[in-house]
């Protein structure tokens, strides 16, 4: 089978397509004929040796973990699902004509597996910072970089438990943002005061690393109000950087009731090749996303 790899750290150049043994499932997995794989920020972030105790790697290594696509071997002890359902979920080296998951959930009925692939980790995420950083109904909580794809997940849960949300943004998606239920305003010089304005904030989430750490904990007043996927020199403020999945299987579950209940969409900006690897994790790492980027196998 043909699947990417990288057998150094470094940039988007270090990525490969090389024919490779396919995984088996093994007890508790199942294996899928991958037809779209996620492409998340932690992907570029473990190409590049960044110390992310959550993901350790040993090289050569396989790149990717969302992925949608079709059973076609099932592992012991694996009940509930068959050769030919349509899963999406989250598993290793999903940059790849075959992968194998260890957390899935059927495709609820109308999605394409490209937007299937788009959702397990950034729903996962955006319902652990959500939990973490304790915002509550009626609460106002900001997100800095919310157009992206765990910005996204998070407006709409917000949205959906009663939180209010500002959300930060570049200037051509502000009209997506407030589409998803936030008040946005752009983020650059000035952009603290801009929020200042526009009342109180209980709590806020660091989702892009653009250096504005020190302005969440003044906006809200409290380190502990304030998590961060993004910034890993974050703790040297006393801000809790997230990077531990919590149940995957449970957050599979509850995307899935909220996209059945029409409160979650999150939509696919850009998809590419295998073969066009680099340059979704090169797009990736630019910023400046709305959305999903997804590679179609």
């Amino acid at each position: 089978m043909r699947k990417v790899i990288f057998t150094e750290f470094g940039g988007p150049d270090v990525l490969h397509l090389v024919d490779a043994e396919e995984p088996h499932a093994g007890p508790g997995q199942v294996r899928i004929a991958v037809r779209a794989a996620g492409v998340n920020p932690v992907d570029w972030r473990i190409r590049e040796g960044q110390k992310l105790g959550a993901h350790p790697i040993e090289l050569p290594s396989g790149v990717g973990l969302d992925a949608a696509g079709v059973v076609d071997e099932v592992g012991e002890g694996v009940e509930g699902v068959e050769v030919g359902d349509h899963v999406f979920g989250e598993g290793s080296c999903t940059y790849a004509e075959f992968t194998v998951l260890g957390a899935w959930a059927r495709m609820p009925e109308g999605l394409t597996f490209e937007e299937a692939a788009g959702y397990p980790s950034v729903t996962e995420t955006a319902l652990r910072v959500i939990r973490e950083v304790g915002v509550r109904p009626g609460q106002t909580l900001l997100v800095s970089g919310a157009a992206g794809g765990v910005g996204s997940a998070v407006l709409q849960i917000a949205r959906d438990r009663g939180i209010t949300v500002i959300g930060t943004a570049g200037a051509a998606n502000q009209d997506y943002v407030r589409g998803l239920g936030a008040i946005a305003t752009t983020y650059g010089e000035g952009w603290a005061e801009r929020v200042r304005q526009l009342g109180h904030v209980d709590a806020a989430l660091d989702l892009s690393g653009s250096g504005v750490i020190a302005d969440l904990v003044e906006l809200t007043g409290d380190p502990e109000k304030v998590i961060t996927i993004a910034d890993l020199d974050a703790p040297k403020r006393g801000v809790r950087f997230s990077g531990v999945a919590g149940s995957v299987p449970d957050a599979l579950t509850e995307a899935v009731d909220l996209m059945a209940r029409g409160k979650l969409h999150i939509p696919v900006e850009k998809s590419y090749a295998l073969t066009e690897a680099a340059a979704a994790q090169a797009d990736s790492q630019s910023g400046h996303s709305r959305g999903r980027r997804v590679i179609v196998v």
